[in-house]
């Protein structure tokens, strides 16, 4: 009998490990509390006067150095799913239509539970159960746990202490993102800024490849400033994010005809620096960009190295069924 595998959150970490384990014939089923496939990649579309605006809300970009992610990266090339944006620097990829396109491809091929919400995992006999927010108890040989740092923990407390503290001591940033449609064009010469502060980032998200709609914009708060104002009033968020645009900018934006805002508790990783946890013992595992670093790639190199730390093992015998 082959073994079950359960993986917890349906993000880029956990659907690269799914990815890579089914290349070996095993066959995980993933659990997300999420409706539909994004995470932090997700991407919004909005109504408004003068059309259908889309956003990508979460990661802007993300970019390729390690040769096994360069090659998925060229495979969604081919795909049509992932293109160039030579605006936010030489090795800089957007999604198209939209950052979602690729983590969409990944899951349509994988066994994901969406809108399911797993909010213990108990030990019982030789085998795990994860237990879902419903009142459900799915039964695996092996689980996984692909979650936020602080997520990670909360189940990783009762079960494997020393994997909670580590997951504990890595504190993830959050991040308060305002969309803004325009009717024309915001007369300023380039589509994406860097800033510090108040603001961190402000970019034409309707200038990435692939886009099409009216004139949209994103403005990111800073890490710190986004701490600091978790809990304050959306409307202000999104008042404060457009002055601090209009310095960044050296122009006073036009007044929006849509806007909406979101905030990411979870939004930019820390670094713990092993990569994966993985405890053969216990059929146990940790992946996610905090064990790498806050990149979309760091999460990609952390559920490939779990999937290929638990092969391993399988190889020398430590996981028979």
């Amino acid at each position: 009998m082959s073994l079950r595998f359960g993986i917890v959150g349906a993000g880029m970490a956990g659907l690269a490990c799914a990815e890579a384990l089914r290349t070996r014939d095993r066959r995980p089923v993933l659990l997300d509390k999420g409706r539909g496939a994004g995470g932090r990649m997700a991407a919004r579309r909005m109504a408004t006067p003068v059309g259908q605006a889309s956003f990508d809300m979460g990661a802007q970009y993300f970019t390729a150095r390690d040769p096994g992610f360069t090659r998925r990266v060229d495979s969604w090339i081919d795909a049509g799913l992932v293109a160039p944006w030579g605006d936010a620097g030489a090795d800089a990829y957007v999604g198209v239509p939209s950052m979602n396109a690729p983590i969409r491809q990944m899951a349509e091929a994988q066994a994901v539970r969406w809108a399911t919400r797993v909010v213990r995992i108990e030990r019982v006999r030789d085998e795990w159960q994860l237990c879902t927010e419903a009142g459900e108890r799915i039964e695996v040989d092996v689980a996984i746990i692909a979650l936020p740092a602080e997520q990670a923990a909360q189940l990783l407390v009762p079960i494997a202490t020393d994997f909670a503290e580590r997951a504990r001591s890595t504190t993830t940033a959050p991040c308060w993102t305002a969309m803004l449609t325009f009717s024309e064009p915001v007369a300023v010469i380039g589509n994406c800024f860097r800033g510090s502060g108040t603001l961190s980032w402000a970019a034409r998200n309707n200038s990435k490849p692939g886009r099409s709609g009216p004139e949209s914009w994103i403005l990111q708060g800073g890490p710190e400033w986004s701490d600091q104002y978790l809990a304050a009033d959306p409307h202000w968020v999104v008042a404060t994010l457009v002055e601090a645009a209009a310095s960044l900018l050296g122009a006073p934006l036009p007044a929006s005809c849509a806007q909406s805002c979101h905030r990411w508790r979870y939004a930019r990783s820390g670094t713990e620096g092993s990569g994966a946890l993985w405890d053969p013992h216990r059929r146990l595992g940790v992946c996610g960009d905090w064990l790498f670093g806050p990149r979309i790639e760091a999460a990609w190199r952390s559920g490939n190295l779990l999937a290929k730390r638990i092969e391993e093992d399988a190889e020398r015998g430590l996981l028979v069924s």
